[in-house]
């Protein structure tokens, strides 16, 4: 029975990646018009928008909004634990109203459809050389007073293991809220590793079905104001991990 599901988890991600690759080629010559422009990048958001309806569409994937909480105006920052690509995708019909820029690492641009769309969208994060990691930080900065949100996974990639226990957070988010004095709005996915595990994983768990997401209670920008760095950290970190940990104890209760 293990191997049959491992199986059908196998072709599951064939399945996801083949409408992936198939959608990104088809919106190409359209991100390639928007970005020819400056002013046009802004649509680029509707593209990705449209692009994760149909990912959730064709792949069967819903969303249960397990806490919403009212969102501030933008620009804000969105900080969300990270155990699936899928978290990425769902971001966006998730936080529709309001366009964000990803910030993330460097090592997503060694994969050529994806880096294609991260490098022209998004902000790369180069961690091992200082100067381009201080021209990410500026880059998100000129964003945010172009009036887009940045979303950061704080956990900085994917945990290699003990999904979704939260691994320590880094501190680039904060330190970036805490400059330009943004609402920082936290989001808890607890089952996304269930629905999409690493694609190199063959065999790891892939099926359709519902994400559960929590989205918290935003820190103001008074809060931001009154907080230190590492207190907004702090805080981030215990508002994400609170849904995880409430999880695993009922499954341990149910266990025993």
């Amino acid at each position: 029975m293990k191997l049959l599901k491992g199986i059908a988890s196998f072709l599951w991600k064939i399945y996801v990646g083949a409408i992936f690759v198939i959608f990104a080629l088809s919106l190409y010559p359209f991100f390639l018009i928007v970005l020819y422009h400056p002013k046009w990048k802004k649509i680029s958001f509707r593209l990705f928008l449209f692009w994760s309806w149909c990912m959730r569409i064709f792949c069967g994937y819903f969303v249960r909004k397990m806490k919403q909480a009212p969102l501030p105006d933008g620009p804000y920052i969105i900080v969300s634990n990270h155990s699936s690509y899928l978290d990425i995708f769902l971001m966006y019909s998730i936080f529709p109203k309001h366009p964000f820029l990803f910030l993330g690492k460097d090592e997503i641009l060694s994969y050529p459809i994806i880096k294609t769309y991260f490098k022209g969208l998004n902000i790369p994060v180069y961690r091992k050389d200082k100067r381009k990691a201080a021209i990410s930080f500026i880059l998100a900065k000129k964003a945010v007073r172009d009036g887009w949100s940045i979303v950061i996974f704080p956990e900085g990639g994917i945990p290699d293991e003990n999904k979704p226990t939260l691994i320590p957070f880094k501190k680039g988010a904060f330190k970036l809220a805490k400059q330009l004095n943004i609402p920082i709005v936290p989001v808890t996915f607890t089952n996304n590793y269930m629905l999409f595990s690493d694609p190199l994983d063959f065999f790891g768990t892939a099926r359709p079905g519902i994400s559960n997401v929590f989205i918290h209670e935003a820190l103001s920008k008074d809060k931001i104001h009154e907080m230190s760095e590492n207190e907004i950290l702090e805080y981030c970190f215990k508002t994400i991990n609170e849904p995880i940990l409430l999880l695993q104890s009922i499954k341990n209760t149910n266990q025993s």
